[in-house]
């Protein structure tokens, strides 16, 4: 398990996809989608109401912080590998495939931005399970389901990413998806754990939500465009020679 681990973190596509996911994830967090509705993500979890989240026991908030992060951590780790499967069986496209992955994922970039008025829809779960910690991985996995189309252009990116190497694999799409899931519920975890000085922090996001979805929007389109010209299969192969010369001193 070790020495898997140790391999799949090592490479070379993985080396620069993972930031990729986790930056992803974190841009997810801070869309208009999920950082907004932050209090009531936390009240439904916790069994905690929203005007007594700063003075609601920290251990409940991340108990239930932690639970609603492991569940939809299980839809997106589920959907990574069954990306990579699929990438996996089209290994003989490999090329055609990375080409069509780079164009996807400027698309999404362009979506994220919100230049792709098709792709603007906020279509979620609405209907919520009832509150508490024993239901916050229930709702982790309705987010998991119900927010897809709104965090899509991220995810969409990382699951794309998952697919576009000549080694992908279930086990490489679901490592890299549970980057992404570390982007996205980290944050989660932080403001549980306090959360009034979060929101104080995280108010420069919230008056400049727009650039931040344009600088994220942009990152995307830069790795499609890195993608489609072949630049990110150099990387790789620089990344791999590199990682694969490097010997650890005895």
């Amino acid at each position: 398990m070790t020495d898997w681990f140790r391999e799949t973190a090592l490479s070379g596509n993985l080396l620069l996809a993972v930031p990729v996911a986790a930056v992803a994830g974190l841009l997810s967090f801070f869309s208009p989608c999920v950082l907004p509705l932050l209090p009531g993500y936390l009240s439904y979890i916790s069994g905690v109401a929203a005007q007594d989240l700063e003075t609601a026991r920290r251990g409940r908030l991340l108990a239930g912080a932690v639970l609603f992060v492991a569940g939809f951590s299980a839809v997106f780790v589920l959907g990574g590998a069954l990306f990579g499967s699929i990438g996996l069986k089209l290994a003989e496209h490999q090329d055609t495939l990375t080409l069509v992955t780079g164009v996807l994922v400027i698309l999404m970039g362009l979506a994220f931005i919100g230049l792709v008025p098709l792709m603007q829809r906020d279509v979620r779960v609405h209907a919520v399970p009832a509150v508490g910690l024993a239901m916050a991985p229930v709702l982790g996995v309705f987010f998991g389901l119900g927010w897809t189309p709104c965090i899509g252009p991220t995810l969409s990116a990382v699951l794309a990413l998952s697919m576009a190497t000549d080694d992908a694999s279930a086990s490489r799409g679901a490592f890299l998806t549970l980057f992404y899931c570390l982007g996205l519920g980290i944050p989660f975890v932080l403001a549980a754990l306090g959360f009034g000085r979060f929101m104080h922090a995280v108010s420069w996001f919230r008056r400049h939500q727009r650039a931040v979805s344009v600088v994220g929007g942009v990152l995307l389109i830069a790795v499609g465009i890195m993608l489609v010209t072949g630049l990110w299969t150099d990387l790789v192969s620089d990344m791999q020679t590199w990682v694969n010369g490097f010997e650890a001193p005895i």
